[in-house]
């Protein structure tokens, strides 16, 4: 089973525009210059001698993350790890994995011959945030669109590929833009993906999104090779937390396997800890942290059981307790055939789209594209299935709960029990693995 989801110690990728579609190869190649992630035991700075301990060990300090205590290091000694990890001052270091967007598997372009008698693309198209909205009951509520009675923005940070803030329908509501990819200081998105996930949220035009008046900030990790270090993300994370930003939407998944037969399914690598360590300080300042469930189809309840034979154990991550994890459903409110599930590990599910009823994921025949969710691509607009498309509205709902009661008034713990209370039950009455507290529902939440 882990060879199915996972090939090494961490293969992260978006949870994304896509459904998944095969197994990770193992990959054993070891480079002779290694990044790593070094983690020290104090939270909020980096200890005194910090890099004198790095540097005795053979490692040179290439990235610091001051207010989350860790750095990343470049180093050809293989016996870096084993010297480091002697140091009281260290709780934990690993190589850092190089993070790699899936590529969209099932979607379908829209062109502007398909839509007629000048209906828009939210009429034809946008089944997902119909559900979600009661067909724009939600909007006449207060807070309802994002727009709160103070005149403050409320913004969601995108930690994604970038946001094409040129798209005529995403442009109203970007407020701004900032990359953490090497060599590429614009936040203009090159994939595709960050542009439909914002159309999701605060798309104002042809198609619409859950808050049409919530603001979107791009935080782009991903370049057009698609590869991320773990530290830049955990730096973007932080740095929209610093800007005071009101949700954060990470529609990231990946899983770690714990080659290691004597580490105890409770620990964690240094990449699950700076992950956590960074959602913790978001939340700590005031930002409801939005994660995706993951594509793969499988009950990420058990570590133990998602390492199959193996020894070890598999882990979501970033799956922190604290922020809110989201699983795909359909627009018949079914569990999307890809989507992740388990007890603990879902706290609500919201639309992320399928193929429909007559789809057959095993000879996959009977495809239906009418069931995949509609949003903005540069250039136009695409529909996409993935948990990564069920995490954004479920970060939008958060955007508009926080602006029916005005901006840095809930704690992110509030706007989660809000979300959780509110939902639709739609399998087991109460709590299940599938839907969490149940399908999200904008109207009940804002009232």
């Amino acid at each position: 089973m882990k060879k199915k989801i996972v090939g090494s110690a961490l293969s992260v990728a978006l949870g994304a525009s896509v459904i998944f579609s095969g197994g990770i190869s193992k990959s054993s190649a070891a480079p002779v210059d290694k990044e790593y992630i070094v983690v020290f035991k104090y939270q909020s700075q980096l200890p005194a001698g910090y890099e004198k301990l790095i540097k005795d060990a053979g490692g040179k300090v290439t990235g610091k993350l001051d207010k989350l205590g860790a750095v990343e290091v470049s180093s050809t000694n293989t016996a870096f790890l084993d010297k480091v990890k002697k140091s009281n001052l260290v709780l934990d270091a690993g190589v850092e994995h190089t993070i790699y967007p899936e590529k969209p598997v099932y979607q379908e372009a829209v062109t502007l011959d398909d839509i007629t008698d000048g209906a828009d693309v939210y009429k034809n198209y946008q089944w997902d945030i119909k559900q979600v909205t009661n067909n724009g009951a939600s909007w006449n509520l207060a807070g309802g669109t994002g727009k709160t009675v103070s005149g403050d923005d409320i913004v969601v940070g995108v930690i994604d590929t970038g946001i094409d803030y040129n798209h005529p329908d995403i442009k109203p509501n970007y407020a701004y833009g900032k990359s953490f990819v090497p060599g590429y200081p614009d936040a203009m998105d090159e994939d595709g993906h960050g542009t439909h996930v914002a159309g999701s949220i605060a798309g104002k035009g042809r198609i619409l999104g859950i808050g049409p008046d919530l603001k979107v900030a791009a935080y782009r990790v991903f370049g057009p090779t698609g590869g991320a270090e773990t530290a830049h993300i955990a730096d973007a994370l932080m740095t929209a937390a610093d800007d005071n930003v009101d949700v954060v939407n990470m529609s990231l998944g990946g899983y770690d396997w714990f080659q290691d037969p004597e580490y105890a399914t409770k620990d964690v690598v240094a990449d699950v800890r700076l992950f956590n360590r960074a959602i913790q300080y978001a939340i700590q300042k005031g930002v409801t942290v939005v994660g995706s469930a993951g594509n793969n189809g499988v009950d990420i309840s058990s570590p133990g059981k998602l390492a199959g034979d193996d020894k070890g154990a598999v882990h979501r991550s970033p799956s922190s307790q604290t922020m809110i994890r989201v699983s795909a459903g359909g627009a018949l409110k079914n569990l999307a055939f890809y989507s992740n599930y388990g007890v603990g590990k879902i706290d609500v599910m919201a639309p992320g789209g399928d193929l429909g009823p007559n789809y057959d994921p095993a000879t996959k025949t009977g495809r239906d594209n009418s069931y995949l969710c509609y949003s903005s691509v540069p250039g136009g607009y695409s529909g996409y299935a993935g948990t990564s498309m069920a995490s954004p509205k479920t970060a939008a709902l958060a955007g508009v709960i926080i602006a029916k009661y005005g901006k840095d008034v809930l704690k992110p713990a509030q706007v989660k029990q809000i979300i959780q209370s509110s939902a639709e039950d739609v399998f087991k009455p109460g709590y299940d693995e599938k839907a969490g507290f149940g399908l999200i529902n904008a109207v009940s939440a804002l009232k």
